[in-house]
C-alpha cells in the first residue's frame, strides 16, 4: 500500500496516458498484484478504456502476468502455479489477455522447473538474469546466453522454452554517464518515501536532453548497445529501459525518451544502429525470424547464485524460517479448503452456506498465499513491516478457510435436522479441555486423494482418555505428558481416512474400558559430551517395525540407524553448530537476509546434553535438549524424534518408515547462522540430491572455489533432499525451505534458523536487518534404507507432510444420542493411485468463456461484473515420477476422470487446458524453436488429447482440466 501511494499507482495512471499520446510508444507491465490494486482503486473509466486498447494494439504488454514475479529457489511448484494461475484469470477474464513471455529478472538464481512451468502455461520464450557471475561471463564471451531449455528430463522435448539470459547489466538501464554527474537516463530520477514531492522534483534526476547534449546521450547509449550487440548471436539487441520503481512519472521519461530515439534513427548510417521501442514479444519475434538453430540446455539449474566472488545469495534459503513455515502452511490449508469447498457445491447444491462468501474466503487465501511467493517474500528479504503484512494476510486468510471448512462440515452433517448433535465447531486448534460433562470430538480431513492411516495430535487436559470412532469402536490412541507444558497433554490418535474425506473421533474422558495407552517418561543424567569416554559405549534401543534407532547413554547423542527388513546399519550422529558471521563491512564481507559469508568452519554450540525418553505403545518420543556448558538452566536447542508403531489390522508402511524430527532453535545470539548437522558412515563422495521446488530433483556435486567455498555449496530444499552410496540412502523431508550443504563425504547439514544485524548502507536504509530474535519449530522426516525402498516412500511420503490432515474440534451435549455417521465413512472417497497426485480440485469463479472467440467478444463488450461461475471445477492431475526412476511407479497411468470423481456427482464435460487454464490445448501453438534435434522451426502441439474421460498420464506430466458436472 505504501508503495502504491508513493510510486506504484503513478506508474499506471502516467504510463497509460503517455501511450496514447504516440502510437511508437511502448510498455511492459508484470505482477498482477500492482496492477490489480491500480485497476480496482485508481483507475477511471478512461484509463480501462485505454488499457483495453492499449493490449490490443500490443503497445502494452503483460509479460509472466501472475500476481507477482515468483522467487524460484524456496517456491514450491504447487504456489508457483497458484500465483501464476491467479494473475492469469484476472487478465484474460478482464481482457481476454493471455501472457506468452516470461520475464523472470530478479529471483535469486533459476530454477529448472520454471521453464516447464511456463512451457505448460502456454509461453512461447523464457527470459532470466541472475546466474552466477563468473558462469554469466563466459557465457557472455562464447554468445551462449541463448538457448532451448528443456528443464524437465523427463517431458524433454515435449515442453521445452526458448531462454534468453540477460547479459552483465541485467535488466537495468546503465546508470553512469561519462558527460555528467548525475546517473543517466532516468529522468523521473528516484522515487520518495512515503510520500511523492509536492513539486514534482525528484531526487537524482537525468540531464534533460538538449540540443548541446542529445549527441553525448546518442554516443552513449549506442557504444553500450554495440557492446552488448557482441555478447549475442543476431543483430537484435534487447535494451532494457528502466529499474525498480521507474517510470512513476512516465511523461518526462518519455518525452526524453523520444528525443534520443529520433535523433539515433535519423543518424543511423552515422550510429550503424536504429532504434525502437519494442515489447518482450517484439525482440523475441525478431529472435524468432531469424531462423538460427540453437544449443539445448539440459535439466540443470542455476543455483546457488552468487553475484561476485565473496556473494553467495545462500543465506535467504533459511531467513525468516518462522514466516516460510506459516507460507506453506497456509498454502496446505487452502488446498484442503478448495477441495472440500468443491465437493460442498457439487454434493450438497441446496447447502446453507452463502457460496458467494464462502469463495471470498478461499480468495483472500489464494491472495496471500500467492503475494508472499514474491522473491522478496517468502525469500525473507523484505523489511520487518512488510514480513508482517505477509504473516497477516496469511494468518487472516486461514482463520476464514479454517472457519469455512468447519461450517462447511456442520452443514454436510445436517445439524438442525438432528436435534442440534453439534453444540458447535471450532475452527480454532483449541484442543480440548480437562474433565468436563460435555464428550467433545475431532474432525479429521484428509486432503489427500489417497488413503492414509497415520496420527494426529491433540491437547488434552488429562490424562485418562478414550477415543472413538463414528460407529462406536475403540480408536488406537496414546496419551503423554506436553513437551514444555506442565498442565496439558498430547493425545495422539491413529486415523485411517479415505482420500478427500473426512472422520470424527469423539474423546471421552476415561470409561474404563478402552482406555488409551499411557507414554511413560524416563529421563537420564546430563552427559558432558565433549569429555565422553569412546571407549564404553552403554548404547540402548528404539524399536518400531522399520527401524532400530540406537542413543548412546555416554552423550546422550543419537549412535546409529538400522533399517529392519535389510539388516543394514548406518552410523549416525547428529549435533547443532553455527557459523559465526561478520556483520561489519569494515571488516570484510558480511551475512545478511540474502547473504551467507562465514567467515570460519561451523562450531559445535553445546558441552552438555540432557535426554528423556518417552515410551508407549504406539509412539515413542526421544527428548534431547542441548546445553551451551554444565551449568547452564536454558537450552537454546532440543530435537524431538520420534517413531510410529502401527498396531496389526492398519497399512503402517509409510508411518512406520518415518523417523520425525522436530526441533526447536532459538531465540540465537546476533550473527549466527544455526545449522543442523547429520554425519554418517555411508561413504557418498560428498554428492548431495536437492529437490527444485517439490517438483524434481538436482544433482549437487561438491565443487572447490578459490573464495566461498563453505557458502557457495549451499543449496535450497523445498521438500526433499538425500545423500546415498551404493546401498544405502538417507532422506531428508521438510515442510517449509531450508538452505542444505554436504560439507564433509557422508554428511548432510540443514540451516535451520539465522539472526543477524549488518551495516551494510542499503540494508540499513530499507532496515533489511535479520534481528530475528524468535524460536523456530520445523520438522524434518527421515527415511532410511535402499534406492529401491526409498523410491516407492519418498513422492507420497513428502506429500504426507506437506498435506497433514486437518484437525477441527467440536463439542456434543452430553444428553444428546451420539449420531455421528456420515457419507463420508463409506463412499464418496476421491482416490488417484501412488505415483499420482491430485494437484488441484477448486472452484476457481472465475466468469470467461471457455472459447476464446466468445471471451474475446465478450471483452469487446467489456465483460460487467457478474456473479462468479460455480460450475466450472479446475482439476490438476501430475505424475509424481521420472522416467526411469521405478520399475512400477514410473510407468504412464490412465485415469477415468469420470470415475474418479463419481463421489462428487456425474461428469458431463471435461476441456483439457493449458497450465493456468486460459489456453484449450487444443488450440494452443507454440513456437517451435530450431534446435539439432529439430532442424525445422515451426509450431507445435503439446498434448494428446483425451478421449471418453479417459487420460493417460505420463511421467512427470502436469494435466489440467475444467470439469462440468450435471446440475443437481
Amino acid at each position: 500500500q505504501e508503495s502504491m501511494h508513493a510510486y506504484a499507482g503513478n506508474v499506471y495512471t502516467t504510463v497509460v496516458e503517455e501511450l496514447m499520446k504516440g502510437k511508437q510508444r511502448k510498455f511492459i507491465a508484470v505482477e498482477q498484484e500492482f496492477f490489480r490494486l491500480w485497476w480496482d482503486m485508481v483507475a477511471t473509466d478512461t484509463h480501462k478504456q485505454q488499457v483495453h486498447q492499449l493490449l490490443q494494439e500490443g503497445r502494452l504488454e503483460f509479460v509472466i502476468g501472475g500476481q507477482v514475479m515468483h522467487d524460484e529457489a524456496v517456491t514450491l511448484i504447487d504456489d508457483q502455479i497458484l500465483q501464476l494461475t491467479e494473475g492469469h484469470g484476472f487478465l484474460y477474464e478482464t481482457f481476454g489477455f493471455r501472457p506468452q513471455f516470461s520475464w523472470h529478472v530478479d529471483p535469486f538464481g533459476a530454477s529448472a522447473t520454471t521453464p516447464t512451468l511456463f512451457a505448460l502455461a502456454g509461453f512461447n520464450a523464457h527470459l532470466i538474469s541472475r546466474i552466477d557471475y563468473d558462469l554469466k561471463a563466459d557465457m557472455q564471451k562464447n554468445k551462449k546466453l541463448q538457448f532451448v531449455w528443456q528443464g524437465s528430463p523427463s517431458l524433454s522435448d515435449r515442453q521445452q522454452i526458448f531462454t534468453h539470459v540477460m547479459d552483465q547489466y541485467s535488466y537495468c538501464t546503465p546508470s553512469h554517464l561519462p558527460f555528467s554527474n548525475r546517473s543517466g537516463f532516468y529522468w523521473n530520477g528516484f522515487a520518495t518515501f512515503p510520500d511523492p514531492p509536492k513539486d514534482g522534483v525528484y531526487p537524482n534526476m537525468s540531464l534533460p536532453v538538449t540540443d548541446t547534449n542529445l549527441h553525448q546521450y546518442a554516443q552513449t547509449m549506442v557504444a553500450n548497445i554495440k557492446e552488448r550487440a557482441a555478447w549475442f548471436r543476431t543483430s537484435d539487441v534487447l535494451w532494457p529501459w528502466g529499474c525498480d520503481k521507474q517510470f512513476f512519472n512516465a511523461s518526462v521519461q518519455y518525452s526524453n525518451m523520444d528525443l534520443l530515439l529520433d535523433y539515433i534513427n535519423k543518424h543511423s548510417d552515422e550510429f550503424g544502429v536504429t532504434v525502437q521501442y519494442a515489447t518482450v514479444a517484439d525482440y523475441f519475434k525478431a529472435v524468432y525470424s531469424r531462423n538460427l538453430t540453437w544449443e539445448i540446455r539440459n535439466s540443470q539449474d542455476f543455483l546457488p547464485y552468487s553475484s561476485e566472488p565473496f556473494q553467495a545469495w545462500t543465506g535467504f534459503y533459511t531467513s525468516r524460517s518462522t514466516l516460510k513455515g506459516i507460507a506453506r502452511r497456509a498454502s496446505s490449508l487452502l488446498y484442503a479448503g478448495e477441495s472440500l469447498f468443491t465437493q460442498y457445491v457439487q454434493k450438497h447444491p441446496a447447502g446453507s452456506i452463502c457460496k458467494c462468501k464462502a469463495l471470498k474466503q478461499l480468495q483472500s487465501l489464494r491472495w496471500a498465499v500467492s503475494e508472499v511467493q514474491h522473491h522478496d517474500g517468502i525469500t525473507g528479504t523484505e523489511s520487518p513491516k512488510v514480513k508482517d503484512m505477509y504473516m497477516n494476510n496469511l494468518m487472516y486468510g486461514m482463520l476464514n478457510v479454517k472457519k469455512l471448512m468447519a461450517s462447511i462440515i456442520f452443514d454436510m452433517n445436517n445439524a438442525k435436522k438432528n436435534g442440534e448433535v453439534y453444540s458447535s465447531v471450532y475452527p480454532k486448534d483449541s484442543g480440548i479441555p480437562g474433565a468436563t460433562d460435555v464428550d467433545h470430538y475431532v474432525v479429521v480431513y484428509n486432503p489427500l486423494a489417497w488413503n492414509i492411516t497415520t496420527f494426529v495430535t491433540v491437547s488434552v487436559g488429562n490424562l485418562a482418555m478414550s477415543v472413538y470412532d463414528e460407529l462406536g469402536h475403540s480408536v488406537p490412541a496414546q496419551v503423554q505428558s506436553s513437551v514444555g507444558s506442565q498442565s496439558t497433554y498430547d493425545l495422539y490418535i491413529l486415523v485411517e481416512i479415505n482420500g478427500l474425506s473426512y472422520r470424527k473421533y469423539s474423546v471421552k474422558p476415561l470409561d474404563g474400558k478402552n482406555s488409551a495407552f499411557i507414554g511413560r517418561p524416563i529421563k537420564y543424567k546430563r552427559r558432558d559430551i565433549t569429555r565422553a569416554d569412546q571407549q564404553s559405549q552403554q548404547l540402548f534401543p528404539v524399536i518400531n517395525n522399520c527401524y532400530q534407532v540406537l542413543f548412546d547413554q555416554n552423550t546422550n547423542l543419537m549412535h546409529s540407524i538400522t533399517e529392519r527388513e535389510t539388516n543394514q546399519t548406518v552410523q549416525l550422529t547428529q549435533e547443532f553448530l553455527e557459523y559465526h558471521v561478520n556483520g561489519d563491512t569494515a571488516k570484510g564481507p558480511i551475512s545478511d537476509n540474502y547473504l551467507f559469508g562465514p567467515n570460519a568452519s561451523a562450531v559445535p554450540v553445546s558441552k552438555t546434553v540432557g535426554l528423556e525418553v518417552v515410551s508407549g505403545n504406539l509412539v515413542t518420543e526421544i527428548r534431547q535438549y542441548f546445553y551451551s556448558n554444565v551449568t547452564s538452566q536454558d537450552y537454546i536447542y532440543a530435537v524431538y524424534t520420534r517413531l510410529y508403531t502401527v498396531p496389526e489390522g492398519y497399512d503402517g508402511k509409510l508411518l512406520c518408515h518415518r523417523i520425525e524430527q522436530e526441533y526447536s532453535v532459538g531465540p540465537l545470539e546476533l550473527n549466527r547462522e544455526a545449522v543442523l548437522r547429520t554425519s554418517t558412515n555411508l561413504n557418498t563422495q560428498q554428492l548431495l540430491h536437492t529437490d527444485n521446488n517439490g517438483y524434481q530433483m538436482q544433482k549437487r556435486l561438491f565443487k572447490a572455489y578459490v573464495n566461498n567455498t563453505v557458502a557457495r555449496n549451499y543449496y535450497p530444499m523445498v521438500q526433499t533432499a538425500y545423500i546415498e552410496d551404493d546401498t544405502t540412502r538417507l532422506m531428508l523431508l521438510t515442510e517449509r525451505a531450508h538452505g542444505v550443504s554436504s560439507q564433509e563425504n557422508g554428511q548432510v547439514e540443514v540451516m535451520l534458523h539465522r539472526r543477524l544485524w549488518n551495516n551494510v548502507q542499503f540494508n540499513l536504509n530499507n532496515n533489511l536487518t535479520l534481528n530475528d530474535s524468535s524460536v523456530v519449530r520445523p520438522v524434518i522426516w527421515l527415511i532410511l534404507g535402499t534406492k529401491a525402498a526409498t523410491n516407492i516412500l519418498y513422492r507420497m511420503s513428502g506429500l504426507a507432510l506437506e498435506h497433514r490432515p486437518v484437525v477441527m474440534f467440536g463439542a456434543l451435549s452430553a444428553d444428546k444420542p451420539n449420531q455421528l455417521q456420515q457419507d463420508s465413512v463409506h463412499g464418496s472417497s476421491v482416490t488417484v493411485p501412488p505415483n499420482l497426485h491430485l494437484q488441484t480440485l477448486s472452484i476457481p469463479g472465475w466468469r470467461y468463456s471457455s472459447s476464446h472467440a466468445e471471451q474475446v467478444y465478450i471483452q469487446k463488450g467489456k465483460q460487467k461484473q457478474g456473479d462468479a461461475d460455480f460450475s466450472r471445477v479446475l482439476l490438476r492431475i501430475r505424475h509424481l515420477y521420472e522416467v526411469g526412476e521405478d520399475p512400477v511407479l514410473s510407468q504412464p497411468v490412465m485415469v477415468d476422470l469420470k470415475a474418479l470423481l463419481k463421489g462428487l456427482g456425474s461428469v458431463m464435460v471435461v476441456e483439457e487446458r493449458s497450465l493456468t487454464g486460459t489456453w484449450d490445448v487444443n488450440t494452443l501453438k507454440q513456437w517451435k524453436w530450431k534446435t539439432a534435434q529439430y532442424p525445422r522451426k515451426g509450431f507445435f502441439n503439446r498434448t494428446e488429447t483425451s478421449e471418453n474421460y479417459l487420460v493417460t498420464v505420463h511421467p512427470k506430466e502436469i494435466r489440467t482440466f475444467f470439469v462440468y458436472f450435471q446440475s443437481q
